[in-house]
Parts: structure tokens; sequence; C-alpha cells
């Protein structure tokens, strides 16, 4: 159902809004985790390694999508706040073209190069064979992604967090009965896996729009919403494409960092690739709480609610730091032992190249709460541009101090790679933050 984010205690619509995201991405992040447990079960540490090089690039695809659909229904979220429902349809109705367009281009794209950029982040040959078949299954799947992430993006700018949820719930499930299918009784590989990952996201897009079909009738189009308006477009695109592309920032800083690790060996790949997926478990309540404050922001946005936005930020912030101290010492003394999980092979080795990468990223979750609020919360208040540039410094800090410990052998540095950047970015953008909402508050006076 619809909710209206303008009215009523913040701290509180936003828990209550973050904790279905917050569960659906913990779902995400299993049925993810389910390919890197069954293949490192059954097909090998080469083979986990290679679905764990591919997490950075299934990241910038899956990313620029997410970014991109975002950005798109930040508008509709403006109108919805604002109360416009003619216009909040048309932008729905232009966004799903939009979506369309970046998706045949984006897997156009993908497929022609992929070989090649295996190729440059120095892909060690015992795993590249299966690099190769898992990411290029992933490609052709694009559109099984973007039906999601779109339609998902629209129920919550809609304020509906939970259908969302509970589709990815299903899809989830279905991930995990594939995978077993597909790699244990069909011994297809990496490849396997990505299938996996396709067809149970494929039908949680599925499912949203058969919800939105028979269950949200303020979302029914009808032919004059499809009307092509070039300024609604010019609108949601000059929204859409920078959030798409702090996306892939991130995600080629990311890449940056795995080319540095692959030079180090397919065994510090494997354990780097297990303790990524035990920090991104933990570590999606951020992710939740952005995507929150981009829905929370756009419609107090649209409705000219800027003394509710700053209470909103406050709230926010106040969550995500208890949330990241406990977690943090969780992850610093005992997520190593998660590793088991992962690997049948050479788990003590592997083990000790987990707990290093996990004591690195847990002392460092404060700035992280920061990227995650503030960069999401100034997109959702129409700023697509100025998040770029803390972007940019994201991309400086995690390429240049993973290119500097790549020269020293250090797997350690590699590791500091994230809380650099995230340490620089936070920065910036809590910058940006009170140079925007003091602009908002010197207009206000302005205007009595």
């Amino acid at each position: 159902m619809e909710k209206d984010m303008t009215a009523g205690t913040p701290g509180k619509i936003i828990f209550n809004f973050t904790m279905p995201i917050f569960i659906g991405n913990i779902f995400q992040q299993f049925y993810n985790m389910a390919d890197t447990v069954i293949v490192g079960k059954f097909v090998g540490n080469a083979a986990l390694a290679a679905v764990g090089a591919c997490g950075t690039l299934v990241f910038l695809i899956i990313g620029f999508l997410q970014g991109v659909t975002a950005g798109f229904t930040v508008v509709t979220a403006q109108h919805f706040g604002a109360g416009n429902m003619k216009a909040m349809k048309k932008s729905v109705a232009s966004g799903a073209v939009l979506t369309g367009i970046v998706t045949v281009i984006l897997t156009l794209l993908s497929m022609i190069s992929m070989a090649k950029v295996l190729h440059l982040m120095n892909t060690p040959s015992d795993m590249y064979g299966e690099a190769y078949g898992y990411i290029m299954v992933i490609c052709g799947g694009i559109v099984a992604q973007a039906l999601y992430n779109y339609l998902a993006s629209v129920l919550r700018a809609l304020g509906d967090s939970k259908r969302p949820l509970y589709f990815l719930v299903i899809a989830a499930l279905l991930n995990i009965v594939l995978d077993l299918m597909f790699i244990i009784v069909f011994r297809m590989g990496a490849a396997g896996a990505a299938y996996a990952t396709v067809i149970a996201q494929g039908i949680s897009g599925i499912l949203c729009l058969l919800y939105i079909a028979k269950k949200v009738p303020v979302l029914h189009l009808h032919r004059e919403d499809w009307e092509i308006d070039k300024n609604l477009a010019g609108w949601q695109l000059k929204i859409g494409l920078p959030m798409a592309f702090q996306y892939s920032i991130t995600a080629i800083g990311t890449i940056v960092v795995q080319s540095c690790l692959n030079i180090l060996g397919s065994t510090a790949a494997a354990g780097f690739a297990a303790a990524s997926k035990i920090e991104q478990v933990f570590t999606q309540a951020y992710v939740a709480l952005g995507t929150t404050m981009a829905t929370y922001c756009a419609q107090n946005m649209g409705a000219g609610k800027y003394t509710r936005i700053r209470k909103g930020f406050k709230s926010a912030t106040l969550i995500g730091f208890i949330y990241a101290v406990v977690t943090g010492v969780i992850i610093f003394f005992v997520g190593k032992y998660m590793t088991i999980f992962f690997v049948s092979e050479n788990v003590n080795q592997i083990m000790e190249y987990v707990d290093i990468y996990l004591r690195c990223v847990s002392v460092s979750f404060l700035p992280l709460v920061i990227v995650n609020l503030y960069r999401n919360g100034i997109q959702g208040m129409g700023y697509g541009l100025l998040p770029m540039t803390a972007g940019i410094a994201e991309l400086v800090g995690r390429s240049g101090a993973a290119l500097i410990a790549s020269h020293f052998g250090s797997y350690m540095g590699i590791c500091l790679a994230s809380p650099a950047a995230w340490v620089l970015a936070g920065t910036l953008l809590i910058i940006m933050y009170f140079k925007i909402m003091k602009g908002k508050k010197d207009r206000n006076l302005k205007n009595r």
C-alpha cells in the first residue's frame, strides 16, 4: 500500500520503511551468497574466486540499473508527495520507456566487452573460464534485473517497501533451489549459479508487475500517460544518469581493487570474495537506510517540507550509527568464523585472509553510514550531479589505496581501499548537505 512520508514522526517512519527493505536486501544477499557457498563447496576454490571476481562486474551492471531506476522514480516520489497523481503516472510511464532503452544499450555493451574486461582485470587462467561463463549469463539476463529494479523503485516511491520484500523473499528461496539443481545435479559450474540468479530475479519482477496490475489502481496507466514529454524525460535523465554513474564510479573503483587483488593469486581472491559476502550481509542496513532516505527526501521535497528533511537526516544518522557500532564489534571479533560456509579447501589459510579484510572494514562503518544516507538523501532531493563529486573522491581513494598496496604486494593495504574511499566521500557529502540545507533555510527566510 502507498505511504505518505510527509506526515508523522520522521524517526518512526524511517525505521518502519527501512526494515522491509533491509530484510529484502538480506534475502537478496543470501541468494547471492548461495551462489558463492554452493560454488565454493561443490565446484572448488578457483570457481569461488571466479564468482568473487565477477562480483565487481555484476555490481557495475546491477548498480547502474539500480541507480538509474531509482533516479527516474525520484520524480515519481516528488509528484506523489505533492499530491499530483496525473504527473506521477506520466513519470512512471516515461521512466519505464527510459529503463527499456537503457536495458537494451547496457545488455549489448556488456556482452560485447566482457572478454576484454576480464583480461584487463588480470583474471588468473585457472578461473577465467568459470568467470567468463558466469558473467555472460548475467549480462544476457540484464532485462530481468531491470524489470524488478524499476517496478520495486516505483512501489517504494509511493511509500510501499513491503511488497518488493515479499517478492524478493520468493526469489531468494527459488534461487537456492535452482542453484542446487543447476550446480549439483546438472553440473553447470559457475554458469549454473548465474542462470539461477537471472531466473529468480525475473520471476520477482513479474510478481511486482502482477501485483501492480491487480492491487495498485493508482499505477494503472492509460494511453495519454504514455505520450512522450521531452521535458519530463530530460528531468528524469538529469537525476537518473548521475545516480547511475555514481554507482558505476563506485564499481569501477571496486574493479581496480579486484584487478590488484588478482595479482596476489586465487587463494587471496577467494578469501577476499568470502569476506566481501560476509561484510555485505551486515552492511545491507546502510543500503536500506539510504534507499529510505531517497524516498523520504523526495516526497518531502515535493511537499516543500525542508525542516522535516533535516529531522529525517538526524534520525536516520542516529539509527545508522547505533547499528554500525554493534555490528562492527561483532564482525571484528567473530566474523572470520563464517568462512566455513564458503569453502571446503584450505579453510584455515583462507580464514586468515577473511579476518584481515573484516577487521579493516568493521572499524570503518561510521563513514559508510554517512556515504549511504547522505548520498541517497541528497539525490532524493533532486540533486543528481553533486553526489557524483563525492563518487569521484571515492574512486580516487579506493583506486589509489589499492594500486599503492598492489605495488608493495600488501593484501591488508588492498583491504583498506574501501575504508579510504568511505572517509573521503563521507566528508564531501556532509559538506554538501550543510550547504544545501543552508540554502533552503536562506530561501525560506527571503520568502517570508
